[in-house]
């Protein structure tokens, strides 16, 4: 699905603002794991997984919102998710 892979995209963006803003010193491992998981999202595997889980929980009617990386995103930043 297209949108998955925008929305991958956009929860990218998302975390490199944020961790941009983490700059104190205790703030580091937070802006470690972040960037572990930006690593993830643009890694092909994700990717592939990504699109084989939108397509199969679209089809069976389990999840609403069309990408996870965005959902994980959206809860690490505390954004609205719609």
């Amino acid at each position: 699905c297209a949108c998955s892979f925008l929305d991958t995209d956009r929860a990218l963006v998302l975390l490199e603002e944020y961790c941009k803003k983490l700059k104190k010193p205790e703030e580091q491992q937070l802006k470690k794991a972040i960037r572990k998981v930006m690593g993830i999202f643009k890694s092909s595997l994700f990717e592939a997984l990504l699109g084989s889980f939108t397509k199969k929980a679209t089809r069976h009617g389990t999840i609403s919102h069309p990408s996870l990386a965005a959902a994980v995103a959206y809860d690490v930043l505390g954004c609205p998710k719609d």
